[in-house]
């Protein structure tokens, strides 16, 4: 049985997660989707079709995981399928504050970048209120390339806080956890896949930090207080926050920074996802929301990677900078370059000046072609 290391986001085409990089539940055990890319056909500011051959290979580098749209209009991929078990375990158990949050999120730290790369095991962080009480729910969210009998043996030595039991794990084909990553309930119908409604409009805003130390508890005490201050009782309705942090470690210590224009490799623990999302319209209330999400993003700025602030790319973030004008320049697109491809950035611009020297393919966030 086959699987691909596809993207975490349900909504997004293979467009979006592949252009950035695309990572997910397999990339500790295969790496990212860009990892796992074998051609590609796309058409250049000329108009002329390429496949990989033709391309050369600095342009099939940089548009797997620099940015597609500075560079061509990819039309299709052919990718590498990797293999699965015919059933994989799923898990999901929450913890409130009261029930010990810290200690297991800051046990989570140590062992989720580092336990055997057949698992991959997130937590979500988000405010909550129970019986009327704001506090923080910790959720685990764990994945295993194999049955459940290999996998409690292996939690209970391993992250014998979580109390992992028989009962918290579901067994299901590999594909099935798609809907699993997405929400849906166990046992979902496989069909629901082709359903192309859309969900419930809103109004969406997120950034991203990698984290490469252990977070003390202390420290988590005062993010605490951070996330609980995104929401009150009234916004409960209305508005959902949450910090989605998925390890790194296994494969992605492998796989060197230059290999792709994705650059966040060995070294950091884990990503973190700020999410942030509403349903009330008007530009008031996307103002004070956003105010809300910089002011976290802010506080947070002791914990994470420095000097580049490391961003993901596909999560884009005109905060951390933008071009000022129609034509990018190469030290305007550096300051926000340098944190989305850190030492990556310049070789994207010398490929950006040969592929595309008139700057064709351009946006907020596109890279220049060096000069």
């Amino acid at each position: 049985m086959h699987g691909f290391p596809s993207g975490v986001c349900p909504t997004v085409g293979i467009g979006g997660h592949f252009s950035g990089g695309g990572y997910g539940n397999l990339m500790r055990k295969y790496g990212l989707s860009v990892d796992n890319i074998l051609d590609i056909i796309a058409v250049d500011a000329l108009g002329n079709v390429h496949d990989r051959a033709s391309m050369g290979e600095d342009l099939f580098w940089a548009i797997r995981g620099g940015g597609a749209a500075s560079f061509a209009v990819v039309v299709s991929y052919k990718i590498k399928l990797v293999r699965v078990p015919n059933k994989v375990t799923v898990f999901r158990k929450g913890f409130t504050l009261e029930q010990g949050a810290t200690d297991l999120v800051h046990k989570w730290q140590q062992v989720a970048p580092n336990i055997n790369e057949e698992f991959f095991i997130k937590v979500k962080l988000e405010p909550s209120f129970i019986n009327g009480n704001q506090t923080v729910t910790a959720t685990f969210i764990g994945f295993f390339l194999g049955r459940r009998e290999k996998l409690l043996p292996i939690i209970s030595k391993t992250f014998p806080e979580l109390n992992l039991t028989q009962q918290d794990c579901h067994e299901m084909r590999w594909v099935e956890t798609t809907l699993f990553w997405a929400g849906f309930p166990i046992g979902t119908p496989i069909e629901t896949l082709l359903n192309r409604t859309i969900w419930t409009p809103l109004f969406f805003k997120n950034k991203s930090d990698y984290v490469k130390n252990v977070i003390p508890k202390e420290s988590l005490n005062k993010i605490w207080k951070m996330t609980m201050a995104m929401m009150n009782r009234n916004d409960i309705n209305k508005t959902r926050f949450d910090l989605e942090c998925s390890p790194y470690g296994g494969k992605m210590n492998v796989i060197p920074e230059s290999n792709t224009p994705f650059p966040h490799r060995k070294g950091n623990l884990f990503l973190i996802q700020y999410a942030f999302s509403w349903i009330d319209e008007g530009n008031n209330v996307s103002f004070n929301n956003i105010k809300k999400l910089r002011k976290l993003y802010d506080g947070m700025a002791p914990y994470v990677s420095k000097d580049p602030r490391e961003c993901f790319l596909n999560y884009r973030d005109l905060d951390i900078g933008s071009s000022r004008s129609n034509e990018t320049s190469f030290d305007d697109a550096k300051i926000y370059g340098r944190k989305y491809f850190k030492d990556n950035y310049t070789r994207l611009t010398k490929v950006k000046a040969s592929v595309d020297p008139n700057n064709f393919f351009k946006y907020e966030q596109s890279i220049p072609p060096i000069k």
